[in-house]
């Protein structure tokens, strides 16, 4: 198969000064461009994959603590018919757990200390099947509550703003209170901590804690389970399930995923990603119409070779094609070792960190700051795919005015002097 002169052109003009001193600055100039794009796409694919591994570290933990649906009545009381909608939410295929729960909310106090907690009724024995969290705990913690012990679990951070270990007494104030001839008195009651649990979230260490679910149905004076907290198969399928779910299950029923649950983190992460992304498409674009000035140059050294290629019967079409190749070439060969270097950074970066911390002496997330303590990375194609197509794009964009500035040479003026 013959290849077109253009491209063999655009090839040569491309490694243009490898050889002689007069186009060495030239060349210099086109390798600079091309370490440009390159630099530009490997700090896009290394950026974003980072943030996709944060994202993805801090929704596993709040997953850990969170269902990825919940069911419950609109106005938090008691479902009325509990085996009729456990039977239903079963039926479909995702579902892989289900599990009653009690969600209300109480103070806890112990002496002058007091904290405001969300606490959780549940079954010790359903409550593994739907969270990470429980399944940890399932053979060491959660055997400890037992219906009419009155014991408690509470969060890490929530035990020692209230200096509280295993074993000790606290007192749990409903917020409904009780009429007596004296006024309406606050419900207390006495609650044992029979563990603590460390979720890696501060914000469920430090407002969340477990107890029986027949406890908290006696001390919020429920009938039964406010809800029912659901797994799926697949968690990225939440919204979609629900939406199933909700022409499935009978009577006046509210779901809610959990992507609705954490809606503003979830959509400030996506901002501060799109963001990222905006910016730092910034130094590809920077990178890419180095190109100009390169091609710029690069038509004014071959006035002479355009204007011999224009007598010998090339068009101005053919003439523009060979800058476009020359770009093009920059442009595609950037893009790779960008790709390359990207992929080869995201991929390695839970050993190339630790080294470079080590050779620094230095921890750039230290444990007793960050709740995480390595850097997490998570390529995906939806990120890699639009960066390559960008830095292609823009670097072809580069080109087009240089190689119109070719193709208008006229090859009597040109050749006046030579």
């Amino acid at each position: 198969m013959q290849i077109p002169y253009e491209f063999l052109l655009g090839w040569r003009y491309t490694r243009a000064g490898r050889a002689t001193r007069r186009n060495g600055f030239i060349s210099f100039i086109s390798g600079v461009s091309m370490l440009g794009i390159a630099l530009g796409v490997a700090a896009l694919i290394v950026v974003l994959s980072v943030m996709n591994g944060f994202q993805q570290e801090v929704r596993d933990r709040m997953l850990g603590v969170l269902s990825h649906v919940e069911v419950f009545t609109p106005d938090g009381g008691a479902l009325p018919d509990l085996p009729t909608t456990l039977r239903e939410l079963r039926v479909h295929p995702e579902v892989v757990g289900a599990a009653p729960f009690i969600a209300a909310q109480g103070l806890l106090a112990r002496g002058e200390d007091m904290k405001g907690v969300l606490l959780r009724g549940i079954d010790p024995a359903q409550e593994p099947a739907v969270t990470s969290l429980a399944g940890e705990l399932a053979h060491t913690v959660l055997p400890q509550l037992q219906p009419g012990a009155f014991g408690i679990v509470l969060g890490g951070a929530l035990a020692q703003s209230l200096d509280l270990r295993v074993g000790d007494a606290v007192t749990l104030v409903a917020p409904s209170g009780q009429v007596t001839p004296a006024g309406v008195v606050p419900r207390l009651k006495q609650m044992s901590v029979v563990g603590i649990f460390d979720s890696g979230h501060y914000e469920y260490d430090s407002t969340l804690a477990f107890i029986h679910i027949d406890d908290a149905a006696r001390i919020f004076r429920l009938e039964g389970p406010t809800g029912v907290r659901l797994k799926l198969q697949d968690l990225h399928r939440a919204r979609e399930v629900t939406q199933q779910l909700a022409g499935m299950v009978s009577g006046d029923l509210l779901l809610r995923d959990w992507t609705r649950q954490n809606r503003t983190w979830f959509a400030a992460v996506q901002l501060e990603k799109r963001m990222m992304f905006i910016i730092l498409t910034l130094i590809v674009a920077v990178a890419a119409f180095n190109l100009v000035s390169t091609l710029v140059m690069t038509v004014t050294d071959k006035r002479a070779d355009i204007a011999i290629l224009r007598t010998l019967g090339a068009s101005p079409r053919s003439i523009m094609a060979i800058f476009v190749v020359q770009g093009a070439l920059v442009g595609v060969i950037g893009t790779l070792a960008g790709l390359l270097l990207g992929l080869g950074i995201a991929f390695n970066i839970d050993t190339l960190v630790p080294a470079l911390e080590s050779l620094l002496g230095t921890h750039f997330l230290p444990q007793d700051i960050y709740l995480i303590s390595r850097m997490p990375s998570e390529p995906q194609q939806g990120d890699i795919v639009p960066i390559a197509l960008i830095s292609l794009l823009l670097a072809f964009a580069a080109t087009l005015y240089p190689s119109w500035h070719a193709s208008r040479v006229n090859p009597a003026e040109a050749l006046r002097y030579e």
